[in-house]
């Protein structure tokens, strides 16, 4: 049997965010998100070269060292991979990442623009595109064209909302190569991307267009954007099967939901320093531990989750006392203006609702604002209630990683917009992320649920959880880019 083009050259992986970042003395940390994590599976999983942005003038330091090559990284917590980080001028950079990806497509991607508000278009925004967003993912699709040099039939996949633009400026270089981009975040209906000029939001489309296989996290979003193509492009569109016809080309749309690595998730769970934290959490630990581990955007609603705890409360008056509400909480974005004043009106709201229903030794809600993953662990191992109630979420890996580790048959309240609802929702308690009052409820049902029907809903978590792991999430993919590529 002949070698397939997914499976004879090295994959090409691009993405804004590499899997490491340099320090001053050469320190290597590995990269933050969700994006950094499914992608070491798929590195290690495959012969593969990654492409990223310089993030700091560190890595620009390695980047200069090596020539602008790829070079061999040691990952932090094992494996090693090639790296080729890509520096763009910090002007273009900022625009690129701080006006325009964010928060100009998050917002959109996530629901979040306040439209009778904001945003206002002005010639900032419309040059951020031109002379950041555009720069940077030129940049990046140099480095591609660089590095398939020489590469017979080539492999890419691109990653994100951060390289809309790139895929068409490498098929144009390239016409031969085999483009797959994978959007971790939702994708909105198409009203909410009217939003944009015409002629920018025609340069996205016709960017990722330019790809062979478009994938999401789930049907709906992948519905969506299928919507999107023929409402915004008025292009033909197939729903059932999928497809988009591109000019010359058919275009395939596809889910591909983004399991987490569950037996890497427990062996961390079972480290020295998950079991410090866990004995400073029993120390403390009431009757009840409800649990939230988010970064502070936006996204995840983290006022209306304080706010529904604080109304149950109101209403469950036997509970005080007897339950403590853990955030562990990354901030995020602090750059960008919105993120600030989230921050501010989180930790704001705190301060109200445990001056209103503290006591001199509790304290109802405990903040922590730090990203450690140990201490996450150590608390993902005792909740009662795991509480992820976001507006809108590509896939949320919280949901699957917190299950696999508990010890209590904790209940999940799940948002229905997150991307892990379409695999989660049977066995969680799903709720409305607007809904304040069924959520409050949702809070008093989870702590009163009984023994078995909590063990039944634990279990069924845990099945769906480890019944694949991200080398199935990569194995769906490259069978997708075989049978593509043979079908042409």
């Amino acid at each position: 049997m002949t070698e397939t083009p997914a499976q004879r050259t090295p994959l090409v992986l691009v993405s804004n965010r590499g899997p490491v970042t340099f320090h001053a003395g050469g320190e290597v940390q590995r990269g933050s998100g969700g994006l950094v994590t499914a992608l070491t599976g798929l590195a290690s999983h495959r012969e593969a070269i990654w492409i990223a942005s310089a993030m700091s003038e560190h890595d620009a330091e390695v980047s200069r060292e090596h020539g602008g090559r790829a070079f061999p990284v040691q990952q932090p917590g094992g494996g090693e991979y090639q790296v080729r980080l890509v520096v763009s001028d910090p002007d273009a950079y900022d625009r690129f990442y701080n006006v325009f990806a964010n928060p100009m497509l998050w917002f959109i991607q996530h629901y979040l623009w306040d439209l009778s508000n904001a945003p206002d278009i002005r010639r900032e925004e419309i040059e951020a595109f031109e002379f950041g967003y555009n720069v940077v993912n030129e940049d990046l699709a140099r480095a591609v064209v660089e590095q398939l040099d020489g590469d017979t039939e080539p492999v890419v996949m691109v990653h994100d909302y951060h390289l809309y633009t790139l895929p068409d400026l490498v098929r144009k270089a390239r016409p031969d190569v085999f483009l797959h981009h994978f959007i971790h975040i939702p994708w909105t209906q198409p009203d909410a991307w009217r939003v944009l000029p015409t002629r920018i939001r025609e340069e996205i489309y016709t960017g990722l267009l330019a790809n062979d296989i478009i994938g999401f996290h789930t049907r709906s979003y992948r519905h969506n954007f299928l919507q999107c193509c023929r409402d915004l492009m008025d292009l033909d569109v197939d729903f059932e099967g999928g497809v988009v016809r591109f000019g010359e080309r058919e275009v395939w749309v596809r889910a591909y939901p983004l399991p987490i690595d569950h037996k890497a998730t427990r062996q961390i769970a079972q480290s020295e320093r998950v079991a410090e934290f866990e004995r400073e959490l029993l120390r403390r630990r009431r009757d009840f531990l409800i649990l939230r581990v988010d970064r502070a955007d936006l996204s995840k609603n983290v006022l209306r989750g304080f706010s529904a705890f604080d109304l149950f409360l109101e209403e469950h008056p036997e509970f005080s006392e007897r339950v403590t509400f853990m955030a562990q909480m990354m901030p995020s974005r602090t750059d960008v203006p919105q993120y600030a004043e989230y921050l501010e009106r989180i930790e704001a709201l705190v301060a109200v609702v445990n001056h209103r229903h503290g006591t001199p030794d509790w304290m109802p809600i405990q903040l922590k604002l730090r990203d450690d993953l140990d201490e996450a662990m150590a608390a993902y191992k005792h909740y009662d209630v795991l509480l992820v109630n976001a507006m809108f979420d590509g896939m949320n890996l919280v949901a699957k990683e917190g299950p696999i580790v508990n010890e209590h048959e904790g209940v999940s309240i799940l948002s229905e917009n997150t991307g892990a609802h379409e695999e989660l929702g049977e066995f969680a308690l799903s709720v409305n992320p607007f809904d304040i009052q069924e959520l409050a409820n949702s809070i008093y049902a989870a702590l009163t649920m009984e023994t078995a029907e909590r063990r039944r809903r634990a279990q069924g978590l845990i099945d769906i959880v480890t019944s694949r792991d991200p080398g199935d999430w990569i194995d769906e993919q490259l069978a997708d880019i075989r049978a593509k590529a043979v079908s042409h």
